[in-house]
């Protein structure tokens, strides 16, 4: 045992003043990541109250184009403001959010709701990765890291299970205002976990371009998710030329999104950013996990829930273990990971279910924990890489909060493609599932050009020196 190897064990994450750092970071994202299934799970009970049916689909578009809206902002905030008053902003817009929704007597005030609290949970997502870059040394971020993404994971198992229950008793409204109370509560925590934090005074100008830019192809992506047909085909074309627009307009401008060296030939972060999307694209087929489970294996919704949730399980399983690996290690795993989400991807297409039988549906569901298991891999990885892949205090502050940002641009642009893939095997839903395995995987695969393109170009993490 060396020391460097203790002081960066999991332990290291709450010692050493950390603990308080930690239940900000983890229970922001599990906030963010809850919210998210619970919403989904009563929002088709509340209209029945409120009304408003044909915009149901918006409750989730206006939340998602408002979160990656407030993600863009993170890195100037921390530097004007200081992550205690960021993170204050972010929890307070949340809970206010969730609030309005709770008391919305219709669907427009919901949506309404609905904005304020995604414009609070973008900069609640984005801000534990740059926080993770200003409070943890080099040798933790890599477990900070995946602290943050075992959320998600949370998030999957008890969002579908919360949501579930106080929709099957009619009280939709009474799951808010627990959300509100949550926030409330780790908000509570943010001043003492995060003293002697103050501004970094590393800025540069807001970057309004760039974020009306990002905001629109968000905006189209997200609209062409709910879309049907060719309608949706156009709105990813769209949101794909748009995005062209952002990064051109991005290499010339002086007050950008994504920091500067993103842009120059020899820096890695274009490639790790591409590598992240298509590893969430890739592992985005565990939202339609529960619907086929359903229709085509004939299980029950919590069943059909937890077989969708077993992909979150197997990736925070999976980083437990990876985040041990060496640097040269490190670099393998960041290619490997979407190599595997593209195995078990193509493995469940195999294997994909046609029928309730119960060994077929137990395959399947290991196919799938295969594919989760390749994010556990990789993210941890790819996420500090990022935070080490510039010299520069300003760049590094503004690659790591751009993190978040990528993330939920990916899960715009994942729930989109999926839906034009489902489409394309209508109307028969095993054709659909397997149109939908076979795409991503082949998704995925892009992701292991971006880490193999990446290779060389990575900083090295310090070396681990026996006492």
């Amino acid at each position: 045992m060396t020391s460097s190897d203790s002081a960066a064990g999991w332990r290291g994450l709450v010692t050493g003043g950390r603990l308080g750092a930690a239940v900000v970071l983890a229970g922001g994202t599990a906030l963010y990541a809850i919210s998210s299934y619970v919403t989904a799970s009563l929002l088709p009970t509340a209209i029945r109250d409120i009304g408003g049916a044909r915009y149901l689909a918006w409750a989730t578009t206006v939340f998602v184009v408002a979160s990656i809206a407030s993600s863009t902002l993170v890195s100037r905030m921390l530097a004007v403001r200081g992550p205690i008053v960021s993170y204050l902003i972010g929890y307070g817009l949340f809970a206010a959010g969730t609030v309005v929704a709770a008391l919305s007597p219709t669907m427009a005030v919901m949506l309404v709701g609905r904005v304020i609290q995604g414009l609070g949970g973008g900069l609640v997502m984005a801000l534990a990765y740059g926080v993770i870059h200003l409070a943890y040394p080099q040798e933790l971020r890599r477990r900070a890291t995946a602290l943050v993404s075992a959320m998600w994971g949370v998030g999957t198992f008890i969002g579908p299970a919360l949501g579930g229950v106080f929709a099957q008793l009619g009280y939709w409204r009474l799951a808010f205002v627990a959300l509100a109370v949550l926030t409330a509560g780790i908000a509570a925590v943010v001043p003492y976990a995060l003293r002697g934090s103050a501004p970094t005074g590393m800025a540069q100008a807001a970057p309004i371009i760039s974020l009306t830019l990002l905001a629109a192809a968000a905006a189209l992506v997200s609209i062409a998710s709910v879309l049907h047909g060719s309608w949706t085909l156009l709105g990813i074309v769209g949101a794909l030329g748009v995005s062209a627009v952002f990064i051109g307009y991005e290499r010339r401008a002086s007050a950008t999104v994504l920091p500067k060296a993103t842009y120059h030939a020899d820096s890695p972060l274009r490639w790790i950013y591409l590598t992240m999307i298509a590893v969430a694209i890739g592992i985005s087929v565990e939202n339609f996990v529960p619907l086929f489970a359903q229709g085509i294996g004939g299980l029950g919704p919590l069943l059909a829930g937890f077989i969708g949730a077993a992909a979150s399980l197997a990736w925070t399983v999976a980083q437990v273990w990876s985040v041990n690996a060496t640097p040269a290690g490190a670099a393998r795993l960041r290619v490997i990971g979407p190599a595997v989400i593209a195995a078990g991807l193509v493995l469940a297409a195999i294997f994909q279910i046609t029928d309730g039988d119960v060994g077929r549906i137990v395959v399947w569901t290991l196919c799938l924990m295969v594919a989760g298991t390749g994010i556990g891999l990789s993210w941890p990885h790819l996420a500090t890489a990022v935070m080490g892949a510039t010299t520069d205090p300003l760049q590094g502050q503004q690659a790591s909060a751009a993190i978040g940002t990528v993330q939920l641009i990916a899960n715009a642009f994942g729930a989109a493609i999926s839906g034009v893939l489902v489409n394309l095997g209508e109307p028969s839903m095993v054709r659909s599932v397997r149109y939908l395995e076979i795409g991503l995987a082949v998704i995925a695969v892009l992701g292991v050009a971006g880490a193999l393109a990446a290779r060389g170009r990575v900083r090295s993490e310090p070396v681990r020196t026996a006492v």
